[in-house]
């Protein structure tokens, strides 16, 4: 008895002893790796590099400790027996972490340079599909990694054996169950095709106004100007109507009507209007401008149009501009104001 425990815990020991010396060679292996690709990223002009090592260091350092380990068991019949009931689940676990890691890597490295793009629309494209595309991948990562690790349970594995034999019932079953989270991936995905709408673009759906701040697979997230969040589900934008006040420009337009008696002229208000709206920081400049909107009997209505970079700057920018206009025909051209303003 007391020889068989010896032995055991002679056989313990070395695989122990097999399995620590596999894990330090790893970790002076990890350490000298990334010491070096640290170095590299660091002398590279590009942030790709350096964000990519960063992502995967924690990833790939199980991932060698994990070869090591399986080099180790080789050598050793009891550390064998415990790799091999682990590696099942270790293995999977390890490839589908490492790639998740690098999908998320890449994706902010691309996000990070579609940051600096001058053309904001440009930007904002790429970023949408960026963040949609990144999101599907991991996800499907995820379900690969968690469904491999899964069927090395021999109680699951007998229950997909089972449902493969009945493959058009089960097909029936997965495909009802299935139908919302595919039906919201397939959404996801078009949207990040199409492109209806962008992270950043201005939007009116469902009465709600706002820039939007997410895109998820199953939702939209639109920062409202009160800092609302109105969480719109995704297969919404593609079955029914919105607006999209950005869809092909970063700004806005809006105008204010000022009715003025009259016989009077437009140059002095004209450039009255263009002094007082260049100093306005909500103007981005783009726009502004004065017309004739439309001639009555004892009226002429007076369009003021402008620009600006959102629709909450907007709002102000039109409200200061109308003041503004008022008070200047009220100090220089009183006889002008109609008797209705």
């Amino acid at each position: 008895m007391i020889g068989d425990l010896l032995h055991w815990s002679g056989t313990l020991a070395n695989a122990m002893i097999a399995a620590g010396i596999a894990i330090g060679l790893a970790l002076v292996l990890h350490f000298a790796l990334f010491t070096v690709l640290a170095r590299i990223a660091r002398m590279s002009s590009s942030e790709a590099g350096a964000e990519i090592v960063r992502r995967l260091r924690q990833p790939l350092r199980w991932s060698i400790m994990a070869v090591a380990l399986s080099l180790a068991a080789e050598g050793n019949e009891t550390l064998a027996r415990v790799w091999e009931a682990a590696a099942r689940f270790v293995v999977p676990a390890l490839l589908g972490w490492t790639i998740y890691a690098l999908i998320q890597a890449l994706a902010l490295v691309i996000s990070r340079q579609a940051e600096g793009v001058s053309d904001q629309i440009v930007a904002r494209s790429r970023q949408t599909r960026v963040t949609i595309l990144s999101r599907s991948a991991g996800g499907i990562v995820i379900v690969i990694t968690v469904a491999l690790m899964l069927f090395n349970v021999p109680a699951v594995r007998s229950i997909g054996v089972t449902l493969m034999a009945s493959a058009g019932l089960a097909a029936l079953a997965v495909g009802a169950a299935a139908q919302p989270a595919l039906k919201s991936l397939i959404a996801g995905l078009q949207m990040a095709i199409t492109e209806p709408i962008r992270i950043g673009d201005l939007v009116a759906i469902d009465g709600e106004s706002g820039r939007v701040e997410d895109i998820r697979m199953s939702y939209v997230v639109i920062r409202t100007g009160d800092e609302r969040r109105v969480i719109v589900p995704t297969s919404k934008f593609l079955d029914t109507t919105f607006e999209n006040w950005t869809r092909v420009a970063t700004g806005i337009t809006g105008s204010v009507v000022v009715p003025i008696k009259p016989g009077y002229a437009f140059a002095p208000l004209r450039e009255a209007y263009m002094a007082r709206i260049a100093l306005r920081p909500e103007w981005d400049e783009r726009t502004a401008a004065l017309n004739v909107a439309d001639v009555r009997v004892g009226s002429v209505e007076l369009r003021f149009v402008m620009s600006a970079r959102d629709p909450g700057s907007l709002d102000k920018l039109r409200l200061a501009m109308r003041e503004s206009m008022l008070e200047w025909l009220r100090e220089e051209m009183p006889e002008a104001l109609c008797d209705e303003v």
